[in-house]
């Protein structure tokens, strides 16, 4: 179900973002400004070996396809580099044992911890003793309370997704008069549920010529996904397209919508399951396009660990530390660009 809320900070891509990755820094037009050596001194992370880092891995249990695969990517970015160690906690959605579990890797005195907490508000004291500690504490996805439980946070962009859904849909139908969308959402009383709504209706105020006519909330499975989807159609007779938050839940919407016998409309998910990524590159169906909200932030979890613990920057950043802030960017995959993305899909 992803995080419980979002942040948006420094804007990545929606693959994992290298440590070593090559960004435009602000320099002088002056090739003789002296700043050009300050840059060239600038200690900054590489793909090369380096100072030998322990990272202690602390996430929730893999209950959902997205989890899995962002403790996939964590354990195999980790595995790039020969001088990383990991320490890996069994998971846990149990607040009190993810809490015993930082404590053990706390004890051990790993040099960075990179923590998705099961539930950010409960798990804050734990990554402020960690700070206090001296052990860097990279928060991944769901946010600790305090900004000082963490060095650096790096995660998705729910309000993203929904903004990035919209202007997809909208730019389809934008020469269709009176078009109508309607939106299949996740969990209700969940922040990052809001925040999609969110930024989808503030897209979708971009085209006057569009109307959202009905939303149901779902529960991020295939059973909700189904039965909510099969409510909307019967409710609904006509409309152009669909937003679903969730690839998961689109499952279950997909087979509602094949059992109505229904194609006269597009629809975009959300996520970037496997599932979602083979169905739109045969496009033989009403799912043309995906939203991500990408497990690759664990890659990219990993690679700000290793900087941290090698006191070095981001090559093609000016600054000589990582930033404080993070946000993964939401990509719409559709056909044109599905290959592309096809490798970081998760089941």
């Amino acid at each position: 179900m992803t995080n419980l809320t979002s942040r948006r900070g420094l804007l990545f891509g929606a693959a994992a973002v290298s440590a070593g990755a090559v960004l435009t820094g602000c320099t002088s037009n002056d090739p003789d400004d002296g700043d050009d050596k300050a840059a060239d001194t600038q200690p900054a992370a590489d793909d090369k070996p380096g100072k030998p880092v322990t990272i202690g891995y602390a996430g929730p249990q893999a209950d959902h396809g997205w989890l899995n695969a962002v403790n996939d990517q964590a354990k195999k970015r980790a595995e790039k580099y020969s001088e990383i160690t990991m320490e890996i906690t069994e998971g846990s959605n149990d607040t009190a044992q993810q809490i015993g579990q930082i404590e053990t890797l706390i004890n051990k005195k790993v040099d960075v911890l990179v923590i998705l907490p099961a539930d950010g508000k409960a798990l804050t004291q734990i990554g402020l003793k960690a700070m206090r500690a001296g052990i860097p504490v990279v928060n991944l996805d769901r946010i600790f309370n305090s900004p000082q439980a963490y060095r650096c946070w790096v995660g998705g962009d729910n309000y993203g997704m929904g903004l990035n859904a919209a202007h997809y849909i909208g730019e389809k139908l934008k020469d269709k008069p009176d078009a109508k969308v309607i939106e299949l959402a996740g969990i209700d009383n969940l922040e990052l549920t809001q925040q999609r709504t969110q930024g989808f209706d503030d897209g979708l105020k971009n085209y006057p010529n569009i109307k959202k006519v009905a939303r149901q909330a779902a529960e991020f499975t295939v059973e909700s996904g189904q039965a909510k989807m099969a409510q909307l159609l019967q409710a609904q007779s006509d409309f152009d397209a669909l937003w679903n938050h969730d690839d998961d839940q689109g499952v279950g919407a997909l087979r509602a919508i094949e059992q109505a016998g229904r194609d006269d409309f597009l629809m975009v998910g959300g996520a970037g399951a496997l599932s979602a990524f083979e169905a739109i590159k045969a496009d033989s169906g009403v799912l043309k396009a995906t939203v991500l909200y990408p497990p690759t932030m664990a890659a990219s979890a990993i690679d700000l660990a290793r900087a941290l613990g090698q006191g070095k920057g981001i090559g093609g950043l000016a600054e000589f530390e990582i930033p404080s802030s993070v946000t993964c960017y939401s990509a719409v995959v559709d056909k044109e660009n599905v290959d592309q993305y096809m490798p970081t899909g998760f089941k």
